[in-house]
């Protein structure tokens, strides 16, 4: 509900990526009201390449996590469904309980890949429209995202044309993947008027980095960055542990990390000791501290 009154708003929604909670609780903090949770960027902290590893009992706890610690909608990357229409009901009602504001599929065949790389595969669309169909009828409230990767495969025209169809069969959203000019973001814009639609910009990819306002411009109503703080923060990681290996100590970078006082300040730290001493006096448990309650007050 929280993502369709967004999409009701109006205003753009730009929407970070965040792969786990603490990742969640920073965007939330700096003023995300959406965000959302990679394929490509979960694949990548479990250790693995994003050709659809993961299994859907990975996701679903995933999602409860990042959902749970920040209390916003997220958009969340079912890549192909887990299988087929049948799967893609369980995905739905899998992700939708653990708190997962939208349900992106796509119409990749399996084993899929970046949807930036060469080699892809697609099903038919009447397959697809299958997938999003049984998406639309198994959700409650969640909203379906219709990613197609057609454009690298045939051409925006077979991109629209897929869209209209997804669009027909029940999906909110549609995401086209990969287009790679400000001229074809226009035009899949124009075509598609008044259906939602979401961009990409994840970097070294095919779509030019125009930045959200200008894709606002071009008629885009949610634009997502899926990857770019896990790879801010893998980098960083990278050289911390250069540094510990070649010096044996830290210290060099220790004007760069976040300092005890306000990790524990993001955390609510203060907050679950002032319950757990309430709790130790007999107190009645009024409410639980933590963003994911805070935000469903709202």
């Amino acid at each position: 509900m929280a993502l369709r009154r967004l999409l009701g708003e109006g205003d753009l929604i730009v929407a970070p990526g965040a792969v786990d909670g603490l990742q969640a609780l920073l965007a939330r903090r700096a003023g995300a009201r959406c965000c959302y949770l990679s394929g490509a960027a979960f694949s990548a902290s479990l250790g693995l390449p994003d050709i659809g590893l993961f299994g859907l009992a990975e996701l679903a706890e995933r999602t409860r996590v990042v959902a749970r610690a920040s209390g916003l909608p997220f958009i969340v990357d079912a890549d192909t469904g887990f299988g087929e229409a049948l799967n893609v009901v369980r995905t739905v009602r899998e992700l939708e309980e653990a708190g997962a504001g939208a349900v992106q599929l796509e119409d990749q065949a399996n084993p899929k890949r970046c949807g930036h790389l060469e080699g892809k595969e697609l099903v038919t669309a009447d397959h697809m429209v299958e997938k999003v169909a049984a998406a639309a009828s198994a959700r409650h409230h969640t909203l379906v995202v219709a990613r197609t990767d057609a454009a690298a495969v045939g051409g925006v025209d077979e991109a629209i044309e897929r869209a209209r169809r997804y669009v027909e069969a029940g999906a909110d959203i549609i995401f086209p993947e990969a287009l790679t000019t400000e001229a074809d973001l226009a035009t899949v814009s124009k075509a598609l008027e008044g259906v939602p639609l979401l961009a990409n910009l994840t970097e070294f990819g095919r779509t030019p980095l125009l930045g959200a306002r200008r894709l606002g411009e071009l008629g885009y109503r949610i634009v997502i960055f899926p990857v770019s703080a896990l790879r801010v923060a893998a980098r960083a990681a990278a050289e911390l542990y250069a540094e510990l290996m070649a010096s044996g100590t830290q210290e060099p970078l220790l004007g760069r990390m976040q300092t005890r006082a306000e990790l524990y300040e993001l955390l609510r730290y203060g907050d679950y000791s002032e319950l757990d001493g309430s709790l130790a006096r007999g107190e009645p448990l009024e409410r639980l501290p933590g963003a994911g309650q805070e935000q469903k007050e709202e």
